[in-house]
């Protein structure tokens, strides 16, 4: 789903989460206004009361202090009655008490079903059965009655420590169980781990046997998680997308919302060159994605058009990238558009293994694959009923298995080779929103993902749901209305359940899946031994969780990029407002949308929207360092530099030339609201 109301379609309105259920007992397709309203009092659920008119209580209800007012018959618009001013009719003659009863309530129906008070009724809720925050709530006139939403399960969330996911830690998938590889005699001598420092030590002195010092390395690796103190960071003047490295670390390349990619030799993890930057000439809103070739030599890179930028990344090849229309078929050797009609915008784009097809997840669920050396679009489905916001291949030595990942919920698996009838070859169910981003493990069995309702998940291959299972199931699609907008506000917890048809292994929480389309992804076999899996987070975190879904660590990019570059921005432009002294305005904000972990070195690239109000960029890289503060080596840690890796120079908001001037503000607003002269 897109960030800006163009690239979706969607309203750019935050739209109320509110559970609403239709009602079975009041048939309204058929009634009128007077009539639907005569149908509720006959069954006693909408009450009135007409002023002058003695209303008879219960004896349950009246208060055992005659002393105190009750409640429920104050004047506030609390009490269980609403006082509605009828003018009264000429009474007639010989009119009985039940007919004159019978007329007034006709009155009230009348003033009801022809005012702009009937809105406020025919949801056919009593006054008072709505809790203060749904105030502002806006009713359709044929919803029923919203009842009171009962206080949900607290023990519904999964299980924290997962047993599942513990035996994936002990299994030597996912790592390696250090407590079980301690022999028996350190285990009976001291019940602890080894320390990092002993494990370092062992391996520069070889004194243990070759399988031994392996298996050393695995565990040093594991016990490597990078610290939050950033060694260098990287400022953009936009949101940077994504930022990723090669699968040998010897690249790097940063996705920014300015239409460019910016690429980085990171052959030396520690000390990095900048050599090029690529642009994408007819940009919509932002650059959506970006994917390197098995071969490193080209990156392909993409919009919110169907449009893809093919560059080459030799430093030296300056020249303009090649374009790819996805949108376009081939009849013979005349290009024709697609019987699908029109453009779309792509939000996921993806090598094949081999390098030859790109696959791409674009607008209203179509999944595309294409042919680059014959620039054919292969196979064009519409495999989701929503937007496809990720796409990937299950293993980098097969171009064939794919797996892709919608705002319908839904993550589905295909084979590129039988995709013409855009029937998938199994599904996975268990997000309860829109799924933003998938990741593989690259070894054809384990798939990540991350969801709307603030959830990731991991599953296993062998137990995709079959196409006849996942048609069977009644339809969990909730229409838009009702859908969660990630893009404003927070998630209600309140509305978290667990779908009972859930085949995923484990279920990760505690980050936010806010703003954007945040990324997840597994930690890399080489520097951590694939121990973790990791994900972005709104509040500009990098969260790290073993496979049982404990926390193994964070990295806090928000606290190392704070306030590192001053309110004026490079252009001259006003990127400002002032910071946590009381003085109105902006304040620095970061949101982590994609992590990057070195494939070979204990580094974390933080790529993030970050700066006052998030109009700007960061790249923070972080590397373990055991928490140390400082370093001896150059350039110095939290050095700040700018996209092509020009030192720029410190910034202390305390010294800058409008910190006076903020500081000087704060006064006098604290004298203001004091009372002071």
């Amino acid at each position: 789903m897109a960030q800006t109301p163009s690239a979706s379609g969607d309203d750019a309105t935050s739209e109320s989460n509110m559970d609403i259920e239709t009602s079975s007992e009041v048939d309204t397709e058929d009634l009128d206004n007077e009539e639907f309203i005569e149908r509720l009092i006959e069954r006693g659920e909408l009450d009135y009361h007409i002023p002058g008119q003695y209303v008879e209580e219960d004896d349950d209800d009246e208060d055992e202090d005659d002393g105190e007012e009750d409640d429920a018959d104050t004047e506030d618009g609390n009490g269980p009655y609403l006082e509605v001013e009828v003018e009264e009719e000429p009474q007639n003659e010989g009119e009985t008490e039940d007919e004159r009863t019978t007329r007034q309530r006709r009155q009230v129906m009348r003033l009801l079903a022809n005012s702009e008070l009937g809105r406020l009724f025919f949801t056919t809720a009593r006054v008072g059965d709505f809790d203060d925050e749904d105030d502002d709530a806006d009713f359709h006139p044929l919803w029923a009655r919203r009842r009171r939403r009962e206080r949900p399960d607290p023990n519904r969330f999964p299980k924290v420590p997962s047993d599942v996911g513990r035996d994936l830690m002990i299994s030597g998938t996912f790592g390696v169980d250090d407590i079980r590889t301690a022999c028996t005699d350190e285990r009976t001598r001291t019940g602890k781990r080894k320390k990092l420092a002993m494990r370092i030590l062992q391996r520069e002195l070889a004194q243990e046997v070759h399988s031994r010092q392996k298996l050393n390395h695995k565990l040093m690796a594991q016990d490597m998680i990078p610290s939050s103190n950033a060694d260098i960071i990287i400022h953009y003047e936009q949101p940077v997308y994504s930022g990723q490295f090669s699968d040998d670390g010897n690249f790097f390349f940063a996705v920014n919302k300015d239409y460019k990619v910016r690429m980085y030799d990171t052959s030396n993890p520690y000390q990095w060159r900048y050599y090029k930057t690529v642009e994408y000439p007819f940009g919509q809103w932002t650059l959506t994605d970006a994917s390197l070739s098995p071969d490193n030599k080209y990156l392909a890179y993409t919009s919110i058009a169907s449009t893809v930028c093919l560059a080459p990344t030799d430093p030296n090849d300056l020249g303009d990238p090649y374009t790819l229309e996805l949108a376009e078929r081939r009849a013979g050797n005349i290009p024709i558009r697609s019987r699908y009609g029109g453009s779309f915008g792509i939000w996921s784009i993806r090598f094949s293994g081999d390098g030859r097809e790109l696959v791409a997840g674009a607008s209203g669920g179509a999944i595309v694959v294409y042919d680059i050396e014959s620039r054919t679009t292969l196979h064009r489905i519409a495999g989701h009923d929503d937007d496809v916001n990720a796409v990937c291949f299950a293993d980098k030595s097969s171009p064939h298995i794919l797996y892709s990942g919608s705002d319908d919920t839904f993550l589905k698996v295909w084979d590129t080779r039988s995709m013409g009838d855009s029937r998938a070859a199994g599904a996975f169910v268990g997000h309860i929103e829109g799924i933003t981003y998938i990741d593989s493990k690259m070894d054809g069995r384990y798939i990540l993902s991350n969801g709307k309702e603030q959830s990731m998940k991991l599953w296993d291959l062998r137990m995709v749901m079959s196409p006849q299972r996942f048609n069977s199931l009644p339809s969990t699609r909730r229409s838009r209305q009702t859908r969660f907008d990630y893009r404003w506000g927070a998630y209600d917890e309140d509305n978290w359940y667990a779908d009972p048809n859930d085949n995923s292994l484990v279920t990760f929480r505690g980050h936010k899946v806010l703003r954007t389309l945040i990324r997840c992804h597994f930690s890399p076999p080489g520097s951590t031994n694939s121990r973790y899996v990791y994900s972005g987070s709104e509040d500009g975190k990098v969260y790290i969780w073993n496979m049982d879904a404990t926390l193994a660590g964070v990295v806090d990019a928000y606290s190392a990029t704070k306030n590192t570059r001053p309110p004026m921005n490079e252009t001259g432009g006003m990127d400002w407002a002032d910071d946590d002294d009381g003085v109105s305005g902006t304040s620095w904000k970061t949101c982590v949308r994609d992590a990057a972990w070195h494939p070979n070195a204990p580094i974390i690239v933080a790529s993030a929207w970050s700066g006052y109000g998030m109009g700007s960029g960061t790249c923070s890289v972080h590397s373990w360092n055991d928490n140390a503060e400082e370093d001896e080596a150059e350039p110095r840690m939290g050095a700040s530099v700018n996209q092509k890796l020009v030192p720029l120079p410190t910034y202390d908001p305390d010294t800058h030339p409008r910190a006076h001037s903020r500081r000087r503000r704060a006064v006098l607003r604290r004298l203001m609201d004091d009372g002071s002269d």
